[in-house]
């Protein structure tokens, strides 16, 4: 695991600027650097040794050096790939899976990425036909960031990066902040910085004579086939299983993070680690934040060591502006935040860790997906007359029976956005002074093209789809990456591989969710070795009690220093901003979650401009 970055039309940098950058990302690589510069690039790299230690040094090259390569990640079937290779004539220098890219590159070009199975984002700069080609797994787990300046194209593992080169001008894309304020994640291409992109998960991109062409390589296609439950039970054992064996591949220790639910017990039973992790947090409603016990209890169980601490509020906040700085863009998601101290901990003990990351958006994990399927007696109401009741509701205070029947009359199109569903539009424009964020276009119009992509598919599969384009890749992984590679760690997560996701876009729907449960065919395959308790615990992750702490006044506090700062006088409405802090205190209403999506950009906002 590593980071790089770089840039082309390089005029006079004689290492300076690219070593300024790279020194913004050394924490994703502190064993070792490298670079590469000529008249057209320069390529800086930070390297986390984990496989074939004593080489495997980028950029690297290959034979006759027209080719030169950094990447970010881990190619889990590099040893299939390197005998084909082989006997296709290639000579390799060394052991590493990085030398697979290069010469997988000269024997297939940009069909290369459809052989690759793991996780990575990577660029590799022909000499001779000055063409930069690039390219992100189908999941986006590693990022992969750019943005044209000045006639200069910059790339690279974090926006971060980007800040010492000369002709990057740091500007707030303030429309982010409106698709923020629904999503609480950046949920487009567009970042929070004017003018720097994401390139999307399963795409690759040609860039020659400054022009970029950007092509889509992989979609999930989900294609259900008849069985029984225990039938899909057996092919999904076999398949974690499988991916567990091939992500463990190190020349490191390997460990795994454990809360106490059934995705990351499945993995750390099956992986067979040594050591696993687990944070918990110190809250005055006594243990309903602090699972550490039942992690402990599950380790006993699996024969392996589990280490385990409890975070108090003071290194919770007193961390907050540090993590918001490595995430790059505002992620409000509160358990981001525990992920950096379970990454901190784990980074004392090994290397690398495996996660539980995409199990619930594969398998169909999330409470929410079995809403479709949970019918009542008001849903015999045509749905035209539930649509009217639901225009009229919106107008009423939101209260728990009202969201019930302002959602029952909306399709899923209109109603699911995600996993995170902060402010509507329009509570979002209500708070908002900037008219370029109320200018955004509504989470509705953003979801609709990955919802006419399965226009065909039942409910469930349409919210799935939904939320492996846009909350796995803008919160989930976002925060897997950012938070691990602050600690210098790297994350592997099995359930996002290749052939576990052709097995679970098989599995049929009543074997997925039912209004019992969720992910039954993972369950029932977990039932085999885990503890049913554990096997059937609903999720929880490290769960993190903000909703309690803003109601105490030193926090209480901390948050109404930034709700009426300047930077907040320049984005929003601060009196409503206060007012909701109030609110919340009063205990109106749990307004925990938009209370910390503001507070999470205008933290970000002071680390980043102020």
């Amino acid at each position: 695991m590593c980071g790089f970055t770089g840039f082309t039309n390089n005029i006079q940098d004689d290492g300076v600027v690219l070593g300024a950058m790279m020194d913004r990302i050394v924490h994703r690589g502190p064993d070792s650097q490298g670079q590469y510069i000529d008249s057209d690039i320069a390529l800086g790299f930070r390297r986390l040794s984990i496989i074939d230690l004593a080489e495997g040094h980028q950029p690297m090259f290959n034979e006759d050096k027209s080719l030169v390569l950094t990447f970010n990640g881990e190619i889990y079937n590099f040893k299939e790939l390197r005998s084909e290779l082989i006997e296709a004539g290639h000579t390799f220098a060394n052991n590493s899976d990085s030398e697979v890219l290069l010469h997988g590159y000269e024997q297939w070009g940009a069909n290369l990425v459809e052989k690759l199975r793991g996780m990575f984002a990577f660029v590799i700069f022909d000499r001779n036909t000055k063409t930069l080609f690039g390219a992100r797994d189908i999941f986006g787990i590693k990022p992969f960031y750019y943005t044209t300046m000045n006639g200069t194209f910059m790339f690279g593992s974090e926006i971060k990066s980007f800040l010492d080169h000369p002709d990057f001008k740091k500007e707030l894309n303030e429309e982010a902040l409106g698709h923020y304020l629904s999503f609480q994640y950046s949920p487009t291409e567009e970042t929070f910085f004017k003018g720097v992109y994401k390139l999307p998960p399963a795409h690759y991109f040609i860039m020659r004579d400054g022009k970029m062409d950007k092509v889509r390589y992989f979609r999930p296609d989900f294609n259900p086939v008849s069985g029984v439950t225990d039938y899909f039970a057996d092919l999904t054992d076999e398949a974690v299983r499988e991916s567990v064996a091939a992500h463990k591949i190190a020349d490191v220790e390997v460990g795994s993070f454990l809360s106490s639910g059934i995705d990351s017990s499945y993995i750390a039973e099956a992986a067979n680690v040594d050591k696993t992790f687990t944070v918990g947090f110190e809250s005055p409603d006594g243990d309903r934040y602090n699972e550490i016990h039942f992690a402990k209890e599950f380790a006993k169980t699996i024969g392996v060591e589990n280490i385990a601490k409890i975070i108090t509020p003071e290194e919770y906040w007193g961390n907050f502006a540090k993590i918001q700085y490595h995430m790059d863009e505002p992620l409000a998601d509160p358990a981001a935040i525990a992920l950096y101290f379970v990454s901190k901990l784990a980074s004392e003990h090994v290397k690398v860790v495996m996660s539980g990351e995409g199990a619930d958006e594969l398998f169909g994990g999330y409470r929410i997906y079995q809403e479709p399927l949970t019918l009542t007696s008001y849903d015999k109401l045509p749905f035209c007359i539930r649509r009217i009741i639901s225009k009229i509701c919106e107008h009423l205070p939101q209260k728990h029976g009202i969201n019930y029947l302002v959602r029952r009359g909306k399709t899923i199109e209109e109603r699911f956005i995600g996993n995170a569903n902060i402010f509507s539009l329009k509570e979002r424009n209500a708070i908002l002074k900037s008219e370029i964020a109320k200018s955004a276009v509504s989470p509705q119009l953003l979801c609709k093209k990955f919802y006419d992509e399965v226009k065909d598919k039942d409910t469930v599969t349409k919210m799935q789809y939904l939320d492996i384009h846009m909350w796995l890749m803008g919160d989930i992984l976002l925060k897997a990456d950012k938070t691990s590679m602050a600690n210098s760690l790297e994350l592997r997560v099995p359930f996002l591989d290749k052939k576990v996701l052709s097995l679970a876009q098989t599995i049929p729907l009543e074997s997925r969710v039912n209004t019992k449960t969720t992910k039954l065919a993972l369950r029932r395959a977990a039932e085999r070795t885990l503890p049913k308790l554990t096997a059937q615990k609903d999720k929880l992750g490290f769960p993190v009690p903000i909703r309690v702490w803003l109601k105490e006044d030193e926090y209480f506090n901390t948050v109404k220093g930034e709700f009426t700062s300047p930077a907040a006088e320049k984005y929003f409405d601060t009196a409503k901003l206060v007012k909701m802090l109030e609110n919340h205190r009063a205990g109106k209403a749990d307004l925990s979650r938009k209370i910390w999506t503001v507070y999470t950009f205008l933290v970000w906002y002071k680390e980043f401009f102020a």
